[in-house]
C-alpha cells in the first residue's frame, strides 16, 4: 500500500522533532533531526495500521494513493545552507 498522509513536524525546546498527522491523531513520533524524524514515520505509520486492523476501524480512504503506478504528488523538507 501507498499513502500520502500529512505530516507536522514540531521543533521541541530540548532539540528534536515531534511527527503527528492530523489525519491519524494516533501516529506520533519523533527524531533527533528532521532527517531522522521522517525516518520514524514509516514505523509509527505501521503500528498506527495494526491499531486501526485492531479496532476493525478503516483507515481514512484519503490516504490512499489510487494509481501506485502513475505520478505522485509529495512535499518535502530541504535544507539549505
Amino acid at each position: 500500500m501507498i499513502a500520502k498522509i500529512p505530516l507536522v513536524l514540531e521543533p521541541q525546546p530540548e532539540g528534536g522533532y515531534t511527527v503527528t498527522s492530523p489525519l491519524l491523531p494516533e501516529l506520533i513520533t519523533e527524531g533527533d533531526t528532521m532527517v531522522e524524524a521522517l525516518a520514524n514515520v514509516e514505523d509509527a505509520f505501521c503500528a498506527v495500521v495494526e491499531i486501526y486492523e485492531d479496532r476493525d476501524r478503516p483507515l481514512p480512504s484519503s490516504l490512499y494513493v489510487k494509481d501506485e503506478n502513475g505520478p505522485l504528488s509529495v512535499e518535502t523538507i530541504v535544507s539549505v545552507p
